[in-house]
C-alpha cells in the first residue's frame, strides 16, 4: 500500500490507520484532518494494525502455559524482541526490556546505574528526570554543536565520576540531531556508558546502537506508529542483572521461599527481571510489526519523504509576517521534520486553537516537556510545533503555512476564550465526544476510515 501524495514527494510508504480522517469545523464544516503533531504521538501503521487484529484472537498466557494459545503469545513477545533489537542495530549479548514508554524505559535504567549521571539541559522531562534519587550533573547547551560537545568533555573531566551520560537522539522540539557516536567516544574516554532517548530519533532516523558504540538506548512504540502503551530500553545487561527488578512479580523471578515470616526471592536476569506480571503481549507485537516495516524504509524512503516536506515547510514558514522558528544550534548538521515556532505577540495557545477549530489542523503547542530548553529559547513563552511523518503530505504543509498566514494578518476568526488553562472556540459546536454514549458514529464523519 502507498500513501497518494502531491508531487514532488513521491516513495512507497505505508499508509496510517485514519489517512483520511476527516474532523468538524466551529463553522459547520467538515475537512480532512490535517494532522502536524506526530512528534507527540504518531497514527499507527496499517499494517501494524492488521497484524494487532490477526493475533488478537490468540489469547493465552505468556510463558507460563502449555496451551497452544499460551505459545502462541509467548512466540510473538519473543520474536518482538528480537525485531526490536534489530530495528536499532543491536548487539549480540545485548537485552531488549520491554516497558509501557520512554519515560518508564529510562526509569528502569535510572534503577540500575551505578554512579552520577549528566545529561544537558535541551532534554525531555524524561531524561532529566529519571535520576532523582541519584547525583545527577545537567551541563547547559551551547548554541553551536560544537561548543556543546566541548562543555560535556568539560564536565566529564572536571568531575571524571559519572557513570553515565543521557543524551537525545534528536530534540522534541527542534528536530536539530545530536552527533551520537561523537557523544559515545566522549562519554567512554571519561569511563561513562552513553543512553540514547531515542523517542524522536527512531521514527526519522536510523537508530545504530552498535555503530554508535553506545550502551543503551530508549524509545517508544507511540512514536514508531504503534498504538500507545509499549516501548523498550536496548543495552547492555550487566546493569540490569545487577539490578532490583523494575517491577517484582511473576515471571521476574526463578523462586521464593519463606523462612520466618519473610521472603526469600531469586531473581531471573534481564529481560525477565524487569517485566514481572503478564506483559502487554499485543502492545509489544504490535511494537516488533512496526519496527520491521520502518526497518525497510528509515535509512532511505522515510528521511527523503520527510526532508522534502521539510524544506517546503521551511520555505513557507519564512514568508509569515513575525513568525520566529526556534533552533538550538547554529551549525546543526540535520534535523527531522519538527518545527516549533512562535507568532508575532499571539498566545501558543490560542494558535493552536485556532488551527484545529477553523482548518483542521492538529499541532502541539506549551512547552513540550522540555521547560529549562524553552526558558533559554523564549524566555519561558510557550510556542506552536508542527510535526511531520509517514501521514503528511504537500498539501498538509501548504494548509498550515495558508493558514498561519491568515492568523498573522487577520487573527483568529472566531472567538476564543482560556478554559480550565486553555485557549477554547467559544461557542463550540462541534461534538464533544463522538463516541459517547448514546452518540451516533455513523453522524461523524471519517469515522470509520
Amino acid at each position: 500500500m502507498t500513501l497518494a501524495l502531491s508531487r514532488p514527494v513521491q516513495h512507497a510508504l505505508p499508509r496510517v490507520v485514519g489517512a483520511e480522517l476527516t474532523v468538524p469545523l466551529v463553522d459547520g464544516g467538515w475537512v480532512r484532518y490535517c494532522d502536524l503533531d506526530s512528534a507527540a504521538s504518531a497514527p499507527a501503521l496499517e499494517p501494524v494494525a492488521a497484524h494487532v487484529a490477526q493475533v488478537l484472537p490468540y489469547h493465552g498466557s505468556v510463558h507460563r502455559g502449555a496451551g497452544w494459545t499460551s505459545k502462541v503469545c509467548t512466540a510473538l513477545v519473543e520474536n518482538a524482541r528480537a525485531d526490536v533489537a534489530r530495528f536499532v542495530r543491536a548487539r549480540g549479548g545485548d537485552t531488549v526490556v520491554f516497558t509501557r514508554n520512554t519515560t518508564d524505559a529510562l526509569g528502569l535504567l535510572a534503577r540500575a546505574v551505578p554512579g552520577p549521571v549528566v545529561t544537558l539541559d535541551l532534554e525531555h522531562h524524561a531524561t532529566l528526570l529519571a535520576w532523582r534519587g541519584r547525583e545527577h550533573r545537567v551541563v547547559r547547551a551551547a548554541t553551536t554543536v560544537a561548543g556543546t560537545l566541548d562543555a560535556l568533555r568539560a564536565e566529564l573531566a572536571a568531575r571524571p565520576d559519572a557513570a553515565l551520560v543521557a543524551v537525545t537522539g534528536a530534540s522534541n522540539v527542534t528536530g536539530e540531531l545530536l552527533p551520537v557516536a561523537e557523544i559515545a567516544a566522549i562519554a567512554h574516554a571519561a569511563g561513562a556508558r552513553l543512553c540514547v532517548d531515542a523517542a524522536q530519533l527512531a521514527p526519522h532516523r536510523r537508530v545504530d546502537l552498535a555503530g554508535w558504540d553506545a550502551d543503551y538506548v530508549a524509545l517508544s512504540g507511540h512514536k514508531l506508529y504503534a498504538p500507545w502503551g509499549a516501548g523498550a530500553l536496548v543495552g547492555r545487561r550487566d546493569w540490569l542483572d545487577a539490578a532490583e527488578p523494575h517491577v517484582a512479580g511473576g515471571g521476574a523471578v526463578r523462586s521464593v521461599a519463606v523462612h520466618d515470616g519473610a521472603t526469600a526471592t531469586a531473581w531471573l536476569p534481564a529481560p525477565q527481571r524487569h517485566e514481572g506480571g503478564t506483559p502487554n503481549v499485543l502492545g509489544a507485537a504490535a511494537l516488533g510489526a512496526a519496527c520491521r516495516v520502518l526497518d525497510e524504509l528509515v535509512d532511505d524512503a522515510v528521511p527523503a519523504h520527510e526532508r522534502a516536506l521539510a524544506a517546503r515547510l521551511h520555505a513557507g514558514l519564512a514568508t509569515v509576517p513575525g513568525l520566529r522558528v526556534l533552533s538550538c544550534f547554529d551549525d546543526a548538521a540535520d534535523r527531522t521534520a519538527t518545527v516549533s515556532f512562535t507568532l508575532g505577540e499571539l498566545p501558543a495557545g490560542l494558535v493552536a486553537a485556532a488551527l484545529s477549530a477553523e482548518h483542521g489542523i492538529g499541532v502541539r503547542d506549551g512547552r513540550f516537556c522540555a521547560h529549562p530548553l524553552l526558558e533559554r529559547l523564549t524566555g519561558g513563552r510557550d510556542a506552536v510545533r508542527a510535526s511531520l511523518g509517514l501521514r503528511t503530505t504537500t498539501d498538509d504543509v501548504d494548509r498550515l503555512v495558508t493558514a498561519l498566514h491568515a492568523l498573522a494578518r487577520r487573527g483568529p476568526g472566531w472567538t476564543y476564550a482560556l478554559v480550565d488553562g486553555r485557549w477554547a472556540p467559544t461557542p463550540d459546536p462541534r461534538p464533544a465526544d463522538p463516541f459517547a454514549r448514546g452518540a451516533e458514529p455513523a453522524a461523524v464523519p471519517g469515522c470509520g476510515d
